[in-house]
């Protein structure tokens, strides 16, 4: 063989090795005399001298390791026994120096005609250096599939990079050391003439925090590596801290023995540079700086479209943003929260908002709405659309009117884009709500009790569509909303949780809503944090929260109010133990009973008798002799009547009863409604007798 043997090229075979291998001897086995008769060459195989070998099988075995020598005569004594024709084995002969070299026999078994074995003949082959390359080339293949397998599994991870902080995280995160085959990161991108180091990662690499951000000179390595184009593979810290003296200080607080910096070059533009390090490696193969300079490119790619991605993110993002409103106008009476939450994936902005307008008569409009798609189209008609409906809610409109109109406004843009949205008229001097919805999401309320009600608005059609097939009807929605209660309206990005359906998110937000704190701005967080965040929202969120705020009265007359739904049993029962609770608390207990069985009694009447629900108010009277005050507004105008029931009468002793129990009580119109109130205790002095009039 050559020097141009390929094999000898490799490092596999030498010339030496090349004619072990060729080393071939014969031997003729006599069991029956049990000698055995061996060339010089199979001497030569088994390390045994001519002049030495006294013919015994034995002898020529006797430099085997014992167990060696069990298994070779079991592999003898089975062909033997067993009727084989033949047998072949490999076993390691121990040499002078301890380095095994490996032997290869093949024999024939020669029998008599009644099959007894009596001669076995064969050949014995140094096969060292076979097993030498063998073991070579299986080293060299599994070097070669690591190799492999950090490209693959480095470039599955980064495809699924979105952002630069995506980037990162695949490089840095869990596994990400591991992937690369490296025990130290260091990763920073050109921005501005610096070099700012984006990401460390790796035992004590922390201490290079103070080299973060650097102006991108030739003081470091991996500014070097930038700078010049080049690679720079580091075998001897030692040398590194000689060229770069600005290093050296940390060098020793650093566990490794080389490095390779390497720049991060993508369409022939320089992004940044990478360096990574080891901790067991003192040199660098050709593979092994080809595989570097792979993953360097990888890299780039994956920065170069995260960069992309990020700037294009920005500048929709900004688009978005300039078509919200800057401001939301302070109003009297109550608190304001809103958010707006892009979606964490996807290049796109989506055409959610929210607005909150002064309306005439200390009013204030408030709206949340989405337009379809996600992309620039739907932010610019989401300006537009918020605009307009802002103009048409300004002008004084109803609710329903307002909506139609807008309606009206978007199909005569001609974009085949419909939005869906929630637009409610709040007079916070009274409680009253005055809601439309076309096609999206009701709103929550929160009860001063803490417990949150769904109310059921009729809706219409989405706007654009409700022109298109004619029905531009939304027929308007009363709420009320008592002092402390807190309205929240959304848009489905809140509650739409991928895979599952959308009345669990609808209940998980309810649940939200009720653990959450009563400000407005702390619990726009707090459902921000429950539910936006922990979801990783696909999609972009709008959220407005809008709090009347709290009716304490004074230490001297403190008061409370509450809201009953109409359909809630359980409701009833909580507001006449709310009613006996507060009683207690403010010191007039004597009075709990006699307020909780008038409590019963005038939201049953309210229940029963009227449409809707009722809004219950207890408060103290500051006088001289305190006094109880309770109030159930309900929005009928129908005045209750004194009836005369009879011995098994079931009803209609209500009024009856109110004229035993309290000192006074009366009717007042108020709003579209009426209030039936009733006091307890002392009646002042000159005070009407109970009735109607108070």
């Amino acid at each position: 063989m050559t020097d141009d043997d390929p094999r000898a090229r490799d490092g596999g075979i030498g010339p030496a090795e090349w004619l072990a291998m060729n080393r071939t001897g014969s031997f003729d086995w006599d069991l029956d005399t049990g000698t055995i008769d061996v060339d010089a060459s199979g001497l030569l195989v088994f390390g045994v001298p001519p002049d030495r070998f006294d013919g015994r099988p034995t002898t020529l075995v006797a430099r085997l390791d014992p167990a060696e020598r069990m298994r070779l005569d079991h592999v003898v004594r089975t062909a033997v026994t067993g009727g084989h024709a033949s047998y072949s084995t490999h076993f390691p002969i121990p040499q002078d120096d301890g380095t095994p070299h490996w032997t290869h026999v093949l024999a024939r078994i020669l029998r008599d005609g009644d099959g007894r074995a009596h001669r076995i003949v064969g050949a014995v082959r140094d096969t060292t250096a076979e097993v030498s390359h063998a073991a070579f080339v299986q080293q060299l293949e599994k070097r070669r599939e690591m190799q492999t397998s950090i490209v693959e599994r480095t470039t599955h991870a980064l495809s699924r990079a979105v952002t630069v902080d995506d980037v990162t995280a695949s490089l840095t995160g869990p596994g990400g050391l591991a992937r690369l085959g490296a025990d130290g990161l260091a990763l920073g991108l050109v921005e501005n003439g610096s070099l700012n180091v984006i990401a460390l990662s790796g035992d004590s690499l922390d201490v290079l925090d103070g080299l973060r951000t650097r102006r991108l000179d030739r003081g470091l390595p991996l500014a070097e590596a930038v700078l010049s184009g080049r690679p720079r593979f580091v075998s001897s810290f030692a040398s590194l801290g000689r060229d770069f003296p600005e290093l050296a200080p940390y060098l020793d607080h650093l566990p490794f023995r080389a490095a390779c910096y390497l720049p991060l070059v993508a369409q022939a533009r320089s992004l940044g540079g990478m360096a990574l390090f080891y901790r067991g490696r003192t040199a660098f193969t050709a593979d092994e700086r080809n595989l570097a300079l792979g993953l360097a490119a990888i890299v780039a790619q994956s920065l170069q479209r995260a960069i992309l991605f990020d700037e294009e993110r920005e500048l929709a993002t900004g688009l978005q943003e300039t078509m919200l409103p800057r401001r939301i106008p302070a109003i009297s009476g109550g608190e304001i929260a809103v958010r707006y939450h892009a979606a964490w994936s996807g290049r796109q902005v989506g055409g959610d908002w929210y607005d909150v307008i002064a309306l005439p008569r200390g009013r204030v409009g408030i709206v949340v709405g989405d337009v379809q798609g996600h992309d620039t189209h739907a932010a610019a008609i989401m300006g537009q659309l918020r605009i307009a409906l802002r103009a048409y809610a300004g002008e004084g409109h109803a609710p329903s009117t307002v909506l139609a109109r807008a309606s009206r406004f978007l199909a005569e843009l001609d974009t085949n884009r419909f939005a869906t949205c929630t637009y409610a008229q709040v007079d916070l001097a009274s409680g009253t709500v005055r809601a439309v919805r076309a096609g999206h999401l009701g709103p929550l309320i929160r009860h001063t009790d803490g417990r949150v009600g769904q109310p059921k608005l009729r809706g219409g059609m989405p706007l654009g569509l409700a022109t298109v097939f004619g029905e531009e009807e939304f027929p308007e929605t009363r709420l009320d909303l008592v002092p402390g209660e807190t309205l929240v309206l959304c848009t489905d990005g809140l509650v739409e949780q991928p895979g599952t359906d959308i009345e669990a998110g609808l209940a998980a937000l309810s649940d939200a809503v009720s653990s959450g704190p009563p400000q407005a701005e702390a619990m726009a967080d707090h459902l921000s944090e429950r539910l936006w965040e922990r979801w990783g929202s696909g999609d972009d969120v709008a959220l407005l929260v809008l709090r009347r705020s709290p009716d304490p009265g004074t230490q001297r007359a403190p008061r409370i109010h509450q809201y009953i739904h109409q359909a809630d049993p359980q409701g009833l029962s909580d507001a006449r133990a709310a009613v006996g609770q507060a009683l207690r608390d403010w010191g007039m207990s004597e009075l709990a009973d006699d307020a909780e069985l008038l409590t019963g009694e005038l939201l049953v009447n309210v229940l029963l008798h009227t449409e809707g629900g009722a809004v219950l108010t207890l408060e103290v009277l500051p006088e001289p002799v305190r006094r109880v005050r309770l109030s159930v507004q309900d929005r009928s105008s129908a005045w209750p009547r004194r009836r005369t029931p009879g011995e098994a009468a079931t009803s209609g002793r209500g009024l009856l009863l109110m004229d035993a129990l309290a000192s006074r009580w009366g009717v007042e119109p108020r709003g579209e409604g009426k209030a039936v109130w009733c006091e307890i205790g002392p009646a002042p002095v000159g005070a009407d007798l109970p009735g109607p009039g108070g």
